[in-house]
């Protein structure tokens, strides 16, 4: 049996309801005051507070549970610490620096972010999309020269330089995310959305591809940066395939022979490995031994790592003199990694129960960014590949990035130097493979045609751009184009005409609804977007299309209002002609009333309820509809208006058109009002005797 609602209540005009519910005004000076005061008390609790929330680890860590999640957080942490150590040599070589310094990125942001971090799950380190646009920037400033002995002082020369840019780019990325911080501006990782992230990951994930191809077919190639990159690099790749070094084309299908099958064996049966196969670690150690043990190096001229100095990293100021030059494509990388982390964060954070605060994540990574740069690191962010494993392997905390941390520093500090013979095919197959969840993006495009035809657009588009030109310009071309949609879609909302459900208070457009009918001589509209100057045209001319306000009919209007105030005044009222009232006033009006052009509405109720905010020019276009809507004789009612939009249309001087007592709190106030209007008898007028 349906449940049935019943309500009985008086009609509410908007300031009828402020009366009976609403709240006193305040003095704007003294909210302001009390704001102050609130915002800047100082006292024991707040300052304790205020450590808690800008360093989360002493929120956290008092309350870690020990026996239920160090387990699982050790576990995790140690196969992430594992597998950071191939990928932070490998997403070195994408960012045009010697493997070392990915070593370094994969240390000193894991530390940092487990101190001021929010994300439970995030692992933090290198990212090949951020290690490939700070690659860009290298190779823009300090182009690789096609021969170059790897031992001269020139070499040196040069690696020093490449990682002072690259240490730039992640002290310019931090100092952009602080102030951002500073600004609260959390909120603008929102503008990369969705099908932009995933299509420009999925399009960079082919540039990472592409741009290894050299490394694993041993060709000595300049790195080609700018517009239409990836395909110079493929015509360069081609050109030079007669110089293919087999022994490192033979070393690089082995490793995608090992590395394929083992990494889809991890992913289908993850849910019954305790932890991950470490396949890459394993790779390198073998990779390593083999080349070792068979000079492939002097033998058959493979391409390897070389000299990994042991030990700890010394401070080191980046290239300031080169930061005009990167600001520009900083920005690009920054909201790039800023975006990709937060997205990784809250999809976890919503996976398992927790808040993630986007605004204490700037300060997180911005403070990872510019320590480390002073540390020769290259920008950092949240890794998709290492926060999955994280989690799948058992991570509970912020505490696995310790033990990820301890694995590294353990590698830089004794291990490291063992890895001079490690292949560079290795590394760039790891780099390739690494890529797999990005490719597999593409599976969302049936879901997204089924369920928004506009975002797939902002899809396609975004990883066209970016594939045909480059990360940057391709990037900057997405959200352009996802900002377009948006405002064209606000540009034109539509207006619709609602129609009543019988017996209720419910009202529907009556273009899908067609049991809804219309009331007699009452036009009730509804504008599903907000009215701002970039709509106001498209606003007026459905407006006056549903309503019929042509200039014609209202000159006509006019015409016919001014012909009967002149018969009026040239007529005298009720006069007394021989004792004997003169009733002929009355015919000749009704007859000037009679040519003056019927309308079948005679009342418009605008229902404000999906008007979201309503700017100067958007005010002034409402009242001036007002004004056509009065010549021609119909009475305008608002309802569900919002106090901005309110506020807004009032201080435009709406109410010296529109009577304030005909602004409702629902479209059913407005209507029965109306009703009770047209149901009400006549007022007969008193004869003045003169």
């Amino acid at each position: 049996m349906s449940a049935s609602v019943a309500v009985y209540r008086n009609i509410y005009t908007e300031d009828r309801f402020k009366q009976a519910y609403g709240t006193e005004d305040k003095p704007s000076g003294v909210r302001f005051r009390e704001k102050l005061a609130t915002k800047f008390r100082c006292s024991k609790g707040a300052c304790v507070h205020l450590v808690k929330e800008r360093v989360p680890i002493f929120n956290w860590l008092p309350r870690y549970r020990l026996k239920k999640w160090l387990l699982g957080d050790t576990i995790a942490g140690l196969t992430v610490g594992i597998l950071h150590i191939p990928q932070g040599m490998a997403f070195a070589l994408l960012t045009s620096v010697a493997p070392i310094y990915g070593l370094y990125t994969s240390f000193f942001p894991v530390v940092l972010y487990m101190l001021f971090g929010t994300g439970r799950h995030v692992s933090t380190g290198t990212f090949a999309v951020v290690s490939l646009m700070t690659g860009s920037v290298v190779e823009q400033l300090v182009p690789t020269p096609l021969v170059l002995n790897s031992s001269s002082p020139e070499a040196a020369n040069l690696e020093a330089q490449r990682i002072g840019v690259a240490s730039a780019v992640a002290l310019l990325s931090g100092i952009i995310m602080l102030c951002m911080f500073g600004l609260q501006l959390g909120f603008l990782s929102t503008y990369l959305s969705e099908p932009i992230v995933k299509a420009f990951t999925s399009a960079a994930a082919l540039h990472v591809t592409i741009s290894q191809l050299q490394s694993m077919l041993g060709l000595r190639l300049p790195r080609q940066t700018g517009v239409f990159s990836m395909f110079k690099t493929l015509a360069a790749v081609v050109e030079n395939l007669p110089h293919t070094n087999i022994a490192e084309l033979l070393i690089s299908l082995v490793c995608l022979a090992i590395l394929v099958p083992v990494k889809e064996v991890n992913t289908r049966y993850r849910q019954r490995l305790r932890t991950p196969i470490p396949v890459e670690i394993l790779t390198v150690i073998i990779a390593t031994g083999v080349a070792y043990a068979s000079s492939l190096d002097s033998t058959y001229d493979v391409q390897i790592v070389g000299h990994i100095p042991a030990g700890f990293p010394s401070l080191r100021v980046p290239a300031l003199h080169a930061l005009p030059d990167i600001a520009g494509d900083t920005v690009a990388i920054t909201f790039v990694g800023y975006a990709v982390s937060v997205s990784l964060a809250m999809i976890y954070a919503d996976k398992h129960g927790y808040t993630i605060h986007p605004n204490q994540e700037l300060l997180a990574h911005g403070i990872s960014n510019t320590v480390s740069s002073l540390f020769t690191c290259f920008p950092s962010s949240a890794t998709l590949a290492t926060t999955n494993i994280l989690e799948s392997a058992g991570g509970f905390t912020q505490l696995s990035g310790l033990f990820t941390s301890l694995v590294v520093l353990v590698v830089l500090l004794l291990i490291g130097p063992l890895f001079y013979f490690l292949p560079k095919a290795v590394l760039a197959c790891i780099n390739v493979t690494s890529l797999r969840q990005m490719f597999l993006q593409f599976q969302d495009l049936p879901d997204l045609w089924r369920i928004s035809k506009i975002d797939l657009v902002v899809w396609l588009v975004t990883w066209l751009s970016v594939v045909i030109l480059n990360v940057d310009m391709g990037l900057a071309i997405g959200v352009v184009f996802s900002m377009m949609t948006v405002i064209c879609r606000t540009q034109r909302a539509g207006c619709s005409v609602l129609g009543r459900a019988s017996n209720t208070e419910i009202y529907r457009p009556i273009k899908n609804h067609n049991k809804c009918y219309e009331l007699p001589e009452v036009k009730i509209l509804t504008y599903n977007g907000p009215i701002y100057y970039g709509n106001r045209s498209f606003f007026r001319e459905e407006m006056s299309m549903l309503l019929g306000l042509t200039p014609e009919r209202i000159r006509q209007r006019e015409k016919a209002m001014k012909a009967l105030e002149r018969k009026e005044r040239d007529t005298t009222v009720n006069t007394v002609e021989r004792g004997v009232a003169n009733t002929s006033f009355s015919s000749e009006t009704d007859f000037f009333k009679s040519e003056m052009p019927e309308t079948d509405v005679q009342a418009v109720l605008i229902d404000c309820g999906s008007v979201i905010f309503v700017d100067v020019a958007g005010a002034r276009l409402f009242i001036q509809i007002c004004i056509e809507c009065q010549k021609v004789g119909i009475q305008i009612y608002l309802a569900n208006c919002n106090e901005s939009v309110l506020k807004i249309l009032t201080s435009s001087g709406l109410m010296s058109y529109v009577n304030p007592q005909h602004i409702f709190v629902t479209v059913h106030d407005a209507v029965v009002y109306i009703q009770q209007q047209k149901e009400k008898p006549p007022e007969h007028t008193t004869t003045v005797w003169v």
